[in-house]
């Protein structure tokens, strides 16, 4: 039977409404897993149900991390955070965790997951870190703009391998300080953490760049995905 992967979904605070970028699901379909989407929502009993439903969750892109997971003041950099969000991925983190299910984070995911487990992040990297390289590239978004260094030995390294991997990125927030529980295992060129592993979790892993928009043409997106769908059979 194939795999149930949950979703975080997008919230658009203009149109009040609920949505999901095509490629996260595309990529896990793909991959031989059936996406769903999960209900955006901080009743616990609901959230139980919908984990309990699914064999590993996918932590998407969105909105900017409340700076208040992190202990910080809120910048003007930082965008308009979506609290409820905030408090479900938390609630499912944990879950996912003491449960040791599989989970994939992705660009805010990676951000997010830092910063519940005790990181930091740069609320705006153009303001507050000496970029050397574009990590918010511009459309199409299945290009490769810069180079992380993946590290040997990682669970990242097993599925890519180490070494030099060119990827996308679409950012403006990033890991400050890594929180205890989690790993570095890629680093871009001008010294961002790219992916983080979670210690002691079969497969929690997380990444800055987007899969989604180029698991159809790029191999290692793909392999990630494939990946992590596989650990959830």
């Amino acid at each position: 039977m194939k795999p149930i992967i949950g979703l975080i979904p997008l919230f658009d605070d203009e149109k009040d409404s609920f949505w999901m970028l095509p490629g996260y699901m595309k990529a896990v379909e793909v991959c031989g897993g059936v996406p769903i989407m999960l209900p955006l929502t901080t009743d616990e009993e609901e959230l139980e149900v919908a984990f309990s439903l699914c064999n590993g969750i996918l932590f998407t892109g969105g909105h900017d991390v409340s700076p208040a997971e992190y202990g910080a003041i809120k910048s003007d950099k930082c965008g308009i955070p979506c609290e409820t969000r905030d408090y479900m991925e938390g609630f499912l983190l944990d879950k996912c965790i003491e449960a040791d299910k599989p989970l994939l984070g992705i660009c805010r995911g990676i951000q997010f997951i830092n910063a519940y487990l005790g990181g930091t992040l740069y609320q705006d990297l153009p303001s507050e870190y000496n970029e050397k390289i574009g990590h918010h590239m511009e459309p199409p978004y299945d290009r490769k703009v810069h180079k992380v260094d993946v590290a040997d030995g990682t669970l990242l390294s097993g599925i890519i391998g180490p070494g030099e991997h060119g990827v996308n990125s679409y950012h403006h927030q990033a890991i400050k300080k890594l929180a205890p529980m989690v790993t570095q295992s890629a680093v871009s060129e001008d010294g961002l953490v790219e992916a983080v592993e979670i210690i002691g979790q079969k497969f929690g892993l997380a990444v800055q760049w987007h899969p989604e928009f180029s698991y159809h043409s790029n191999e290692d997106s793909k392999k990630i995905v494939q990946a992590f769908v596989d650990a959830c059979k």
